[in-house]
């Protein structure tokens, strides 16, 4: 684990997209966190120890999804597939798949497996998955603060991980898209799917993977930007810097949503710029608390107690 030393920072962008608006202030406490991802060969020796069921290899309860076709309703999860040209950007359903069997074992699909990705981050782990997780390792997850301060590397205000520049130096940065996405990878990360961790330099802090790679869960419910999180969050009518805050309570339902939604961060390895340039610190999407894709992983947290 690295240690962040804690501070007062400013959070969000207004240079991108509405969801990251208002820009305001933020101080955290300082908390140790995870150096990487959870690895493949981390997440199994939690399985191995606990004989814990991830939610892709349970099949949806039918009551939650009452208008679902029941073909779907087995256990497996989302996989990308790069179709063969353009396509509209319009229509995720043109790369995204749910795919029957696909979890943490079988990232593809049943008919793949982990063998050679011990040291990738695991995938098809849902927000339960991952809090399982944190729990029998003794961390938690992060707050969406806490998490974003932390990318930031000590680098306040700047749009990504390592400065102002897309590509520093004029390579890619992290394990992102380059070319026209969803068709066109130029592969020049050098990988197409998830990069074992650690393949690309750390920021200000050590940590390693802060963008790209794959989406990261924290403990936040999601709402559409910053002004509407819930009143420890709130920065826009506040006389003070919020301390340590969170989105405890889920402020913005979703109709005919079973689930709850929790805010990832950091981006994955198929955001590219003309379509998902969120492998920045400020970025944020909502994620259903029970979904899990072959691009979504997390890190843990141990919060440093204050006198």
């Amino acid at each position: 684990m690295s240690l962040i030393p804690g501070g007062t920072y400013w959070m969000g962008s207004e240079d991108f997209y509405p969801e990251e608006r208002p820009v305001h202030q933020v101080t955290v406490d300082g908390f140790w966190m995870d150096t990487t991802a959870v690895t493949v060969a981390e997440f199994r020796r939690f399985v191995k120890a606990t004989g814990h069921v991830t939610t892709a290899e349970i099949a949806p309860d039918a009551a939650d999804y009452p208008d679902a076709d029941p073909a779907l309703l087995v256990p497996g999860s989302l996989v990308f597939t790069s179709p063969p040209g353009p396509v509209s950007l319009d229509d995720y359903t043109q790369w995204w798949s749910f795919t029957p069997g696909a979890d943490w074992r079988h990232p593809e699909g049943a008919d793949s497996n982990i063998g050679g990705r011990e040291r990738h981050p695991v995938t098809h782990v849902s927000y339960f998955d991952a809090q399982a997780y944190a729990a029998w390792a003794g961390k938690e997850l992060p707050t969406e603060a806490e998490w974003e301060f932390a990318a930031r590397g000590g680098l306040d205000r700047q749009a990504y991980v390592w400065g102002d520049h897309d590509s520093p130096g004029g390579r890619p940065g992290g394990n992102v898209w380059q070319g026209q996405f969803p068709w066109e990878n130029l592969l020049e990360d050098g990988y197409e799917r998830t990069a074992p961790v650690g393949k690309f330099r750390p920021n200000g802090y050590g940590l390693l993977d802060m963008a790209g790679n794959v989406w990261e869960w924290t403990a936040d419910h999601y709402t559409s930007d910053h002004a509407h999180s819930s009143k420890n969050v709130a920065p826009v009518s506040s006389c003070c810097i919020p301390r340590n805050p969170r989105a405890e309570f889920a402020t913005e339902a979703l109709a005919g949503q079973p689930y709850a939604r929790r805010v990832i961060k950091g981006g994955s390895h198929l955001c590219a710029p003309n379509y998902c340039l969120r492998y920045r610190p400020a970025a944020r999407q909502g994620e259903s608390e029970e979904s899990s894709t072959c691009h979504v992983g997390f890190r843990c947290i141990i919060r440093i107690p204050q006198e």
